[in-house]
């Protein structure tokens, strides 16, 4: 047998060994899925009877085994990745999910479990107690190829380890295969290809603030990502309490993402936007980016707070009230007087209320009683309580010194009446006051929601509304005793259990609710880890209203703020980040693209540095030759070429799997042009804002082109993009993974120069 055989053959005996063990991996996971399975359908059978003890542990088991159900489907694809050969002789198989046998000897280790961070560490210089690793690359369950990371050949050899057998040396060919796999509209994890300053970031404490800083293609949405897993698993018992709440740019986005974290076995995440993050608002608004920067400005803080207080007013007048033949009198001195008892409380707005309406209600009975003779029993004085809270004048005159509000309308009336406004933002000018008015009817925007936050902070809970509440749910309970009652008589039942304890089985009978789901319907509720994605884009107030929801400070913040677009959105971390976490905060910065061509990230970076932007430094992990084009077309056919050149490109990059995909990026009336186009010419292109990313071609504005990524990007008119913003024009370009098409009418902007 000649060499390069007898190298093939040892080669082919080692993929027939991994796959074998992979074999025994996957019918450990099978196994359990259908352990699973049935103890979950064992639990649906039980059904809704019992003791409300025995219907909570029921509903508590079923949820269980629900979430070990969809975690154990999650993590199929990839399921091991890794092989850790050590010096000790021991060998480690690394996966999505720890496994055992029945015995609970190990069989897979967790990506994120403290052996196996070698795997993502070790060097030659520092091996970390291993002499080979090994990439395991499958294809469903099928292993396709192995590529070994030899550290140390002499004690791979002393181990009996053939040299023949190492499937390549470089240890990079795993990652270099996924950086140029073609994109399918999903995010892909990188748990396989994590890199070594990405790890430290992902296992980074969990106390404190870590700003990531990175350029376009670091990974900084994936290592995020990744950090969210890690810390659920590192921190499983406190973060299981509390929730971990994901924050995205878009809805886009975050579908874009929402695979990510199940396939790392992670299904309890909240995700949103900052629109969603007000419990029963949508924010599906726009306006102006000059109103949402001023709305995103710290003055307005104090414009809210000055707002509520002004709702606490003495009036001018005395009101006289006459109840059964006598007259008490709201005096302004004694609204005054229970006003400032109130706010000594400092209790938010509608806490603080209850006290002041009940200390007004106790001056105008003592006026009633004084004219009685003064000798009331104490039951009677109660009773002459309730009859002056609910007499509809005094009702009237209190409310009016101190209305109960919500915060949707305490906003909604800053912005559709000007006097109130004016009022309460003395400090701005009658043009900026102008800016905000808006009609009473017009939809919240997201620059509202941290607003609305803030006078929820302030405002506290609505007492009237608590007690509507609960008057609705006394109905609610009258109305399921009645049910009780009519399925008592139908049955024959009634001497054996109440209709009030029956109905009581329908309240307590309903679903649990996750963590998750709780979280995301409680706007006070505290987490115990946020992640931040595109943090830049966030104003000071919205950093106010993510800050409430995470009082340890414990925040994962990623961004680049070269390329922030939106009003009020940070340009530095420091100017941003010290006045909220008082400096307590660290930076750490990822320098390697692994997203963008070489030639595409230079021209990008040179763009953005000759725009003033504040641009990080970073290597591109790879070249791809023809990476970007430009080219001049007369403006009349800007889109129809644009159009052309997108569709013939479509055709090219998609792979026989159906992956694949272009986008067209452009300003917002190119960006129409361009659509109008395709449609023309009967492709399906999604109006507006439906982006499907499953689509193999889209056209997009840079806005929404923001934490995507695509095969290939066609480019209009950059001067325009510029024109509107540097940091939408460094997104357009820094979004492809194979090749940037360039056209232009106008010249092209400052760093272009010298490209082809």
């Amino acid at each position: 047998m000649t060499g390069v055989s007898a190298r093939v053959a040892a080669i082919d005996n080692e993929l027939a060994g991994e796959q074998q063990v992979v074999d025994g991996l996957y019918g450990r996971l099978d196994t359990l899925r259908a352990q699973a399975r049935r103890r979950l359908a064992a639990v649906r059978r039980a059904g809704p009877s019992g003791s409300p003890q025995n219907r909570s542990e029921r509903d508590a088991f079923a949820t269980l085994y629900e979430d070990r159900v969809a975690q154990l489907e999650a993590v199929e694809d990839r399921l091991a990745f890794g092989r850790l050969d050590l010096h000790d002789g021991d060998r480690r198989y690394i996966g999505r999910i720890g496994l055992t046998d029945e015995e609970q000897t190990p069989l897979l280790t967790d990506w994120r479990a403290p052996a196996a961070q070698a795997f993502y560490r070790a060097t030659a210089a520092h091996p970390d107690g291993v002499v080979r690793r090994r990439h395991l690359v499958t294809a469903g369950r099928r292993v396709t190829g192995l590529e070994d990371d030899v550290l140390d050949l002499d004690a791979l050899v002393a181990q009996g380890v053939d040299p023949a057998s190492l499937a390549g040396v470089s240890g990079e060919g795993a990652l270099l295969a996924a950086l140029g796999a073609a994109r399918t509209g999903r995010m892909g994890d990188i748990v396989a290809t994590i890199q070594a300053e990405q790890d430290a970031i992902i296992r980074s404490p969990l106390a404190g603030a870590l700003v990531v800083q990175g350029g376009p293609g670091t990974g900084k949405t994936a290592v995020a990502l990744h950090r969210a897993a890690y810390l659920l698993y590192a921190h499983r018992r406190l973060l299981e309490r509390s929730g971990v709440l994901l924050v995205g740019p878009s809805r886009t986005f975050l579908h874009y993402i929402d695979q990510v974290l199940p396939s790392l076995g992670e299904t309890g995440v909240v995700t949103a936007t900052l629109a969603d993050l007000f419990p029963g608002v949508e924010a599906r608004g726009t306006e102006p980016d000059e109103v949402a920067r001023l709305k995103g400005s710290t003055v307005m803080a104090e414009v809210v707070a000055r707002a509520v207080r002004q709702r606490q007013r003495v009036p001018q007048q005395p009101t006289r009230v006459r109840i059964d033949g006598r007259t008490v009198v709201v005096r302004p001195q004694d609204v005054a007087s229970a006003i400032a008892r109130a706010r000594r409380q400092h209790r938010p707005h509608n806490l603080a209320r209850v006290t002041f309406v009940r200390d007004m209600l106790g001056r105008l009975a003592e006026q009633y009683v004084q004219q009685l003779g003064g000798d009331v029993a104490p039951e009677d004085r109660a009773e002459i309580v309730e009859d002056l809270r609910t007499t509809r004048e005094i009702r009237v005159a209190l409310n009016l010194a101190w209305m109960p509000l919500t915060p949707q309308g305490l906003l909604r009336d800053l912005w559709t009446k000007p006097h109130r406004l004016e009022a309460a933002a003395p400090e701005l000018s009658p043009r900026e006051r102008a800016l905000l008015a808006r009609p009473a009817d017009a939809p919240w925007t997201p620059a509202d929601v941290p607003l609305l936050d803030e006078a929820a902070e302030l405002l506290g809970e609505d007492d009237q509304a608590a007690r509507a509440q609960a008057r609705a749910e006394a109905e609610q309970r009258a109305a399921d005793v009645e049910y009780a009652r009519q399925v008592l008589r139908s049955t024959g039942a009634g001497d054996l259990v109440s209709a009030e304890t029956l109905a009581g089985r329908f309240a307590g009978s309903g679903p649990s609710l996750t963590t998750a789901e709780r979280a995301a319907a409680d706007r006070a509720w505290t987490y115990g880890h946020v992640v931040v994605d595109e943090a830049q884009e966030l104003s000071a107030m919205a950093w106010r209203a993510l800050l409430r929801r995470v009082p340890t400070r414990s925040l994962t913040i990623v961004g680049d703020v070269a390329q922030t677009s939106a009003a009020g959105g940070t340009h530095e971390w420091a100017a941003m980040l010290d006045p909220l976490l008082r400096g307590s905060w660290r930076l750490a910065e990822l320098t390697v693209n692994y997203r963008t061509p070489a030639v595409v990230a230079d021209a990008a970076r040179r763009v953005a540095l000759a725009a003033g932007l504040p641009v990080s430094p970073q290597t591109s992990a790879r070249d791809v030759p023809d990476a970007l084009t430009c080219t001049r077309v007369d403006d009349a056919h800007l889109a129809a070429t644009a159009a052309e050149r997108a569709d013939a490109l479509t055709e090219e990059v998609r792979d026989a799997a159906g992956a694949g995909r272009v986008a067209v990026v452009a300003t917002p009336e190119r960006a129409a042009q361009v659509r109008a186009t395709l449609v023309a010419a009967g492709r399906d292109v999604p109006a507006g804002d439906a982006v499907d990313l499953h689509a193999p071609l889209v056209v997009l504005t840079p806005g929404q082109a923001k934490g995507l990524e695509f095969d290939v990007v066609v480019l209009v008119e950059p001067a325009e993009v510029l024109a509107a913003s540097a940091g939408d024009l460094y997104v357009a370009m820094t979004r492809p993974t194979h090749a940037l098409h360039v056209l232009h009418a106008r010249d092209l902007p400052a760093g272009f120069a010298g490209q082809p």
